[in-house]
């Protein structure tokens, strides 16, 4: 028996959200990636999605000299890529920060959790990004749980 599944679109339309610099600007950043998952299929975990844009909408936040901050989330080939651009010029630094601290620690998390992380500047100022794949072995053995999420066989 021939069976034919559906072919995933390797390339999706960016989605560009300008967030304005307040206390909703994370929430509504993580609303944004939690949504571009669903719709595009993208079989990475949405749990560390959110947390990870989380941290880069903070830190572009405390660094942001105007009042907005833009969110841009892509996904070639299963590949989700959040990046949040900002004003300021500086470099991110991971800081060595203890376990136990408030602050401090986003950055080694996004560097820990992410596939691949990095920055480059832009005409205004930089772009702080992070890379999610798929596990490995999420190779269309995927089985659909009952809330729709897309959980992979590793």
């Amino acid at each position: 028996m021939d069976t034919m599944s559906a072919v995933r679109p390797t390339v999706h339309r960016p989605r560009r959200v300008t967030l304005t610099a307040g206390p909703a600007a994370a929430a509504q950043a993580r609303r944004q990636v939690r949504a571009a998952i669903v719709a595009w299929d993208v079989p990475v975990d949405p749990d560390i999605a959110v947390l990870l844009t989380s941290e880069l909408v903070t830190n572009a936040l405390q660094h942001e000299t105007g009042r907005t901050v833009t969110l841009t989330v892509t996904c070639v080939c299963d590949q989700l890529r959040v990046a949040v651009h900002d004003t300021s010029r500086r470099a991110p630094v991971i800081v060595d920060a203890p376990a136990d601290a408030e602050a401090g620690r986003g950055l080694m998390l996004v560097a820990k959790l992410s596939t691949t992380w990095g920055y480059h500047r832009t005409a205004a100022g930089k772009a702080v990004y992070f890379t999610l794949m798929p596990p490995a072995g999420a190779d269309g053995d995927d089985v659909h749980t009952p809330h729709g999420n897309r959980t992979w066989a590793r």
